[in-house]
């Protein structure tokens, strides 16, 4: 398999982070690309029209897969790692694995308002509306996503854990972790794995 992705890229993170958990490392090639949505630069154009990563070509020769969700649950099909599990406890999983994906978008667009956008079009407004979605997405998981968190590793582990990486990364002056014990403690367990280890972005 061909994985188009960046060391950046938060959500190529995602299926770097579930790759080494479900033992696919050494069947995927990872071919690094950049771009942005003003430059496409060498973003995978063919394999994905909307020039978005990370974009994944199955071994089988079918078309190409993208968006990471729809990556990560055929890579969990192809290993049977499980980490979407069967029965009523998929939807808590994929539910907490959108509202994580949900805080990368907000947190992403920030990004892009200061590194994209002229400084005299920058409106700080849609900014803090865009942490206000990521920080009532935190509240939520810290008053009622712990108990899932706190349970068996499924995908909705890796993609919380992928979100509050990025954040420091990128969000360290918002001091995410404050007010918010149980999921910073959560957090520091869960980020000293292997695989957020090897994948963590310089």
């Amino acid at each position: 398999m061909q994985l188009f992705t960046s060391p950046t890229t938060p959500f190529g993170r995602k299926v770097m982070v579930l790759i080494h958990e479900s033992g696919l490392a050494d069947q995927v090639q990872v071919q690094t690309v950049a771009g942005s949505p003003l430059d496409p630069g060498s973003m995978p154009l063919d394999q994905n029209p909307l020039g978005k990563i990370p974009a994944l070509i199955p071994d089988d020769g079918g078309p190409a897969l993208y968006d990471s969700r729809v990556i990560c649950r055929y890579l969990d099909h192809v290993s049977g790692a499980g980490l979407y599990p069967a029965g009523p406890d998929l939807w808590s999983v994929l539910t907490l694995e959108a509202t994580a994906d949900g805080m990368l978008e907000a947190a992403l667009l920030m990004v892009y308002e200061t590194r994209l956008r002229p400084e005299a079009l920058r409106f700080a407004p849609w900014v803090e509306g865009q942490w206000a979605k990521v920080a009532r997405a935190l509240d939520a998981i810290e008053a009622r996503g712990m108990v899932l968190l706190e349970g068996r590793l499924t995908m909705a582990h890796v993609a919380v854990a992928v979100a509050l990486s990025y954040l420091d990364f990128r969000h360290a002056e918002r001091h995410w972790r404050q007010d918010r014990p149980r999921l910073a403690a959560w957090e520091q367990e869960f980020s000293a794995r292997a695989s957020m280890v090897s994948t963590r972005p310089a």
